[in-house]
């Protein structure tokens, strides 16, 4: 109602007058009667003149609402269209108005609001771009709002629902990681195995000299390697698997708790969408079952006591109490809901995040316990290439000679 507007005088619903054409009457929960214009959706507190020429009264109250954001009716609030994955939502700083609201006025049009998992938002016809929570991050508080279509054209998915699945993939790909350095880990134990094998291999142990001694101890070079190796495995085992194991059991863990948290808000919000929308319904069953009566009392078609009327009336009023009960519920669960939501979403950003930092510091880890292994690896060949520097085909066979000689007489020719 317009500023200055009064409410009519008592005892006026009971004048029998003749609405004009295109005008209806209505109860308002507190039991305050008003008009309505079917034709142009006005509405005012005072009665429509009933003769040809004299005019409605001054001053009709349209019946739209402003534009809601998440249920809350706030002017002037921009949003993204609905069908795009770049939803982003802010709360409402100053009043908000109820979803169903007790004033002498018809539902907002459906032109200009869209129900999204019975959460309402603007028509992108009627608003402009939506302002971002975090203006210079693409954070995900910010653009998981709405729906998105399927790919395959089977229906949407909850922009939440977006979120969480990207959470799970990323919770398997630190799983399928954690699987694929426990094979590295096995194809290192297997290694240093059958080196630690070959080293004990007597293959050419006969050698002698120098080469026999560089022979040796490119066999115990092989040792030395399967030591290395092993040491690589345990290590990335204790530093690289181990981590990315336990990191991924407390992911789920919050991942679990994030998941049922928002889904209790969101059955608890379905639930209070739903008792509004019975409350409106019954709401609008009792002002037509007054609106019948006092029509056929004021023009004489009924027998219906005033009685009769102060009663459809009172029940009119509990129907209009029950309907604000309900919408305060709703915009209670509703103002968690979007708190929790922003909360959440903020929440599966922070540990995407620490995700992805972590599996960088223990796959540098990684790298890093390799580079040590290749050190190692060429320190266990260096005192090879020393001995095989030293190898001398003439001091072999010196040794030799010496160790195994029969005499130095030379055979001479026989004389006869």
């Amino acid at each position: 109602m317009k500023p200055g507007m009064v409410p009519p005088p008592l005892g006026e619903e009971s004048q029998i007058v003749v609405l004009p054409p295109g005008w209806q009457s209505y109860l308002s929960p507190q039991g305050r009667r008003y008009y309505v214009n079917t034709a142009t959706n006005e509405t005012t507190w005072e009665r429509p003149g009933s003769s040809p020429g004299i005019p409605a009264s001054p001053g009709p109250h349209r019946s739209s609402l402003p534009p809601t954001v998440n249920g809350y009716h706030v002017a002037g609030t921009p949003a993204h269209p609905p069908e795009t994955a770049h939803m982003s939502v802010r709360k409402s700083t100053g009043d908000s108005q109820n979803l169903g609201s007790s004033s002498p006025s018809k539902k907002h049009s459906k032109e200009n609001t869209i129900t999204i998992n019975c959460v309402t938002f603007p028509h992108p016809d009627t608003m402009p771009e939506q302002q971002l929570l975090k203006p210079t991050e693409w954070s995900y508080c910010d653009y998981f709002w709405a729906d998105k279509k399927d790919p395959q054209g089977n229906g949407t998915v909850a922009g939440f629902e977006l979120l969480l699945q990207k959470q799970l993939k990323g919770k398997q790909m630190q799983k399928e990681m954690s699987e694929f350095i426990r094979e590295r880990i096995k194809i290192e134990e297997e290694y240093a195995k059958n080196l630690a094998k070959l080293s004990q291999n007597s293959l050419a142990a006969q050698e002698e000299g120098s080469l026999g001694e560089a022979w040796a101890q490119v066999k115990k070079s092989l040792a030395d390697e399967a030591e290395v190796h092993l040491k690589f495995s345990a290590k990335l085992h204790s530093e690289v698997e181990k981590p990315l194991m336990n990191f991924r059991e407390n992911f789920k863990k919050d991942m679990k708790k994030c998941d049922h948290h928002i889904a209790d808000l969101r059955k608890q919000l379905v639930s209070r969408y739903a008792a509004v929308e019975k409350a409106r319904k019954a709401l609008t069953e009792r002002q037509r079952d007054l609106e019948m009566k006092t029509q056929q009392l004021e023009i004489k078609l009924s027998n219906k006591t005033e009685e009769d009327i102060k009663k459809a009336r009172r029940k009119s009023t509990q129907a209009g109490d029950d309907l604000m009960r309900c919408v305060d519920l709703y915009n209670q669960a509703q103002s968690k809901w979007f708190e929790e939501m922003v909360t959440t979403t903020l929440e599966l950003e922070r540990l995407e995040v620490e995700r992805v930092e972590m599996i960088r510091q223990h796959l540098c880890q990684y790298t890093q316990l390799r580079h040590e292994t290749d050190m190692f690896n060429q320190s266990t060949v260096e005192p090879v290439d020393q001995l095989l520097r030293k190898v001398d085909p003439a001091k072999d066979r010196e040794l030799w000679v010496r160790e195994h000689k029969t005499g130095n007489i030379r055979p001479v020719d026989m004389e006869i």
